[in-house]
């Protein structure tokens, strides 16, 4: 049937376009054809798209040529007359065969009344008593403000518009008595079907005599046959249309309501002068216990009509029998005519708009896919523009409704510029509202601000004054985190969940473990353990028992993963240099510790073994100065040949007697060209208050990492280490530690051989140290002054100098050398006298002394010298 439809539209359309008329609408299916003179099309306007109806008058056809007269009085009281309840002129094409009206998308009645038999009684009662109210208005209209009779009214002459109004059309034989050659009194008889709604006045004197009566006489009557053929569709009319016109019996009633039979017997009324008109039978329906008054559609429509002028409680009355009767009104009605109403009613917002809001969604699910966001999106979107917080708060509480149907441009565009406000909002309630709705709009935002504006907004809200805020948005990182970048995962979920972890509200802190579980798909596996594991290691011990328990249950799982990881792991990464590396190698532990006292004994273990076997047993026999030149270094040490060919005599220290009270006066310096041991010493306390000073000053500019507090009582009796206050050390250099390694063998002379043990920095030393004979050490307390620690390596390392220049603290330069390394404990000398704490004091209160006195000396010498 559709199929034949739509060959009729297009066949009607070529034979239009070959007469040469310029349409201002698309032809579609055809719904009706009405006694044989007009043709109801569904159209679509070519301007705008929109939907229309065509009312098509053909009077081509010799048999239909009495037929232009009424289209064109159809046409001409369309055009004039403009009422709510009337069907709207929109435009018109005309010609000498045919005349095309334009009017706004509608259906005739007489295909809706089938429909509606099936419907429940009540719901189909309300409707008809709602459409004749409609129609009762538009006829009252027309008798009493335009002073015109209708003249066929039937169910041939309504129509529903697309929200299920009734609308009054039909104006083929509409006309008012003062009109010259008024269409109705002269050819009302010809139109095809006016006997069935012919009134007993016209049939006994004809339609003349309506011109001389009451123009509402006429459609009373009519009217009173419409009520009983839209009440019982399939029976004939009541008798009393004919002769001799009794008035309705009780058994005529049919479906009519028993409250509106006695009304329904006054419109029959043969007597026009005692009938009752349209307008009476308005004013009984409206009265307060009137049909029209009690009917929901009815009390619906005004309330909706009179929204914004009613009270808080007429409001909040009209709603709530909105919300109760929902389900029991026509689909149309409540798509286009609640719906439109409600909408716009929300725009104004206050306190109704968390009302109004889930009945616009109710409501919008009788809605086609197709118009939903027409309908229902669009104004809903223009409403996050709203500053009224009841308006938001409402839009965001019922999100879940209707976010899937968003597009992601609108949430882009139109929607998260104004939802971004309300992360900023003075009210906690919208703050905390605006971070839940955001994982249902993240789907829908663009990169860019999913990974860069939205998680700046959720960096503030994680820093809110409610803790509810602060938690909801750890949750929501913790929901967002799979949907992040590769890069923004790794920079912002480790430092947003240890900072949940770090909150004051215990349930943050469990939101937060929660939270690095539910993400554990979103870090490497290396990262659990350099980072996850450590950022929330210490929940293990919260105060909240809750707190320890989601952290045990959360380090399980990190644990648990990581073992996976690991038992696909190679057993070691070091790769062989060859195969005497790989038998020299110490053997790997095949057992684990299950204490920590064994695990002491394995570390302790596993260190002596593996220094036992890096050498042979012949080359532990052999001095570090013999050892071949062909042995293979380690890689950072250069080779013997990277030395410089230049080779000093090396000469063993002299020693005075250790005094507390005098410092030690240095040797005078060697004459021989080489570096000396011994050769331009620098006083013990001198030295040791230089290293200190410059200790000091590396301190100051590094920092103190770990605070500012000393991390060892030096004014502490028990555990001090004596070593610190009587023989500060430096770094240790190459030729002062052979010294010492050889100083058990004063008769055996050094072999040259490789000296890079005492280096650092990779060992770049350009100097060799010639052979000398070692002469035994007579005072140990003067041994650690000049101990292999105790001189700066800058002094061995600072390359060749010109004969007469020492290398020693005393030199010019000695303050433009970089700053000494930190001073490295070393074991105080058995030797040493035991100090009380008032004379470890005094000492150091002498030594500071000192220590200004010399610096200021060697600034003095400094300057002199660079005058000089």
């Amino acid at each position: 049937m559709d199929y034949l439809r739509t060959l009729g539209s297009a066949a009607v359309s070529t034979l239009v376009q070959k007469s040469g008329l310029n349409l201002p609408f698309s032809l579609g299916a055809k719904l009706a054809q009405v006694e044989g003179y007009y043709t109801l099309y569904d159209a679509t306007k070519r301007d705008d798209g929109s939907q229309v109806s065509v009312f098509e008058y053909d009077f081509s056809d010799s048999s239909k040529k009495n037929m232009k007269p009424f289209a064109q009085n159809a046409l001409r009281k369309l055009r004039t007359t403009r009422h709510p309840d009337v069907l709207k002129f929109m435009d018109a094409v005309e010609s000498d065969s045919s005349i095309f009206i334009m009017t706004e998308r509608v259906r005739p009645l007489s295909s809706v009344l089938a429909q509606y038999s099936t419907k429940n009684a009540q719901e189909r009662e309300d409707w008809l008593i709602w459409g004749l109210h409609r129609i009762s208005v538009a006829l009252a209209f027309l008798n009493d403000q335009c002073l015109s009779t209708h003249g066929k009214l039937g169910t041939n002459s309504i129509f529903l518009s697309p929200s299920g109004e009734w609308k009054l059309g039909g104006f083929e034989v509409l006309s008012n008595p003062k009109e010259d050659n008024a269409i109705l009194y002269t050819m009302g008889g010809l139109l095809p079907g006016s006997s069935t709604y012919t009134p007993p006045e016209v049939k006994k004197s004809g339609w003349s005599s309506l011109k001389e009566s009451d123009p509402a006489a006429a459609d009373a009557y009519t009217l009173g046959l419409l009520l009983h053929a839209v009440f019982n569709p399939t029976q004939p009319p009541p008798p009393t249309a004919e002769p001799p016109h009794p008035p309705p019996a009780p058994s005529s009633r049919g479906a009519i309501p028993t409250y509106m039979f006695p009304v329904f017997k006054k419109l029959l009324n043969p007597n026009p002068k005692g009938r009752l008109h349209a307008k009476g039978f308005l004013e009984i329906g409206m009265a307060e216990t009137g049909f029209f008054t009690n009917n929901r559609l009815v009390k619906v429509c005004s309330g909706l009509d009179n929204f914004a002028l009613a009270s808080e409680s007429e409001k909040a009355t009209l709603l709530r029998t909105l919300k109760e009767s929902a389900s029991s009104f026509p689909p149309e009605f409540t798509s286009y005519r609640v719906l439109p109403s409600l909408l716009s009613a929300l725009e104004f917002g206050g306190a109704t708009a968390a009302t109004i809001l889930p009945l616009v969604l109710q409501f919008g699910n009788n809605v086609a896919p197709e118009e939903y966001s027409k309908v229902i999106l669009a104004p809903i979107t223009k409403l996050y523009a709203s500053p009224d917080r009841g308006t938001r708060m409402a839009l965001l509480e019922h999100l879940p409704e209707y976010a899937d149907k968003l597009d992601k441009k609108a949430v882009s565009e139109k929607i998260f510029p104004h939802l971004q406000l309300g992360f900023s909002d003075t009210v906690a309630l919208i703050r905390e509202a605006t971070v839940k709705s955001v994982i249902l709009f993240a789907p829908k935002l663009t990169d860019r601000l999913l990974n860069n504006e939205l998680l700046r907004l959720l960096a503030k809200a994680q820093m809110d004054s409610e803790a509810s805020i602060r938690t909801n948005t750890c949750i929501l990182l913790g929901r967002l985190g799979p949907s992040l970048g590769y890069n923004t995962k790794r920079k912002v979920l480790v430092p947003a969940f240890a900072r949940a972890l770090k909150d004051s509200f215990v349930h943050a802190r469990v939101a937060g473990l929660m939270a690095f579980m539910a993400t554990i798909d979103c870090f490497e596996v290396p990262e659990l353990a350099t980072k996850v594991i450590p950022s929330m290691a210490f929940t293990l011990v919260d105060e909240e028992k809750l707190v320890r328990d989601q952290a045990f249950k959360a380090l399980e799982l990190f644990t648990k993963r990581l073992e996976e990881h690991v038992a696909h792991m190679p057993e070691t990464a070091i790769v062989p240099n060859g195969v005497e590396a790989i038998t020299a190698a110490p053997p790997v532990a095949t057992t684990l510790a299950n204490s920590a006292t064994g695990a002491a004994g394995s570390l302790a273990g596993w260190a002596i073994s593996s220094l036992g076997k890096k050498l042979a047993a012949s080359d532990m026999q052999t001095p570090i100065s013999a050892t071949d030149a062909s042995v293979d270094r380690s890689l950072s040490v250069p080779s013997p040949a990277s030395f410089s060919s230049h080779i000093g005599e090396i000469s063993r220290p002299t020693y005075a007697t250790p005094s507390h009270s005098s410092p030690a006066v240095p040797n005078a310096a060697s004459k021989g060209k080489g570096l000396q041991l011994g050769a331009n010493k620098v006083p013990e306390n001198v030295a040791m208050s230089i290293l200190a000073e410059e200790a000091a000053a590396s301190a100051s500019l590094e920092g103190n990492p770990w605070g500012s507090e000393d991390l060892m009582d030096v004014h502490a009796d028990d555990d001090d280490w004596s070593a610190f206050e009587t023989a500060p050390t430096a770094t240790q250099t190459k030729s002062t530690l052979v010294s010492s390694f050889r100083s058990s063998q004063p008769q055996t002379p050094v072999i040259p051989g490789d000296w890079s043990l005492g280096l650092t920095n990779g060992g770049s030393s350009t100097r060799t140290p010639a052979p000398s004979t070692l002469r035994p050490i007579k005072n140990p307390s003067i041994q650690r002054a000049q101990s292999p620690i105790s001189r700066p390596l800058s002094s061995q390392s600072s390359g060749p100098k010109s004969p007469g220049v020492h290398s020693s603290w005393e030199a010019e330069n000695a303050w433009d050398l970089p700053a000494a390394p930190k001073p490295t404990p070393s074991l105080a000398s058995s030797n040493s006298a035991v100090l009380t704490k008032e004379e470890k004091a005094l000492e150091m209160a002498r030594r500071k002394e000192e220590r200004k006195q010399r610096i200021a000396m060697l600034k003095e010498q400094k300057k002199t010298g660079a005058k000089t």
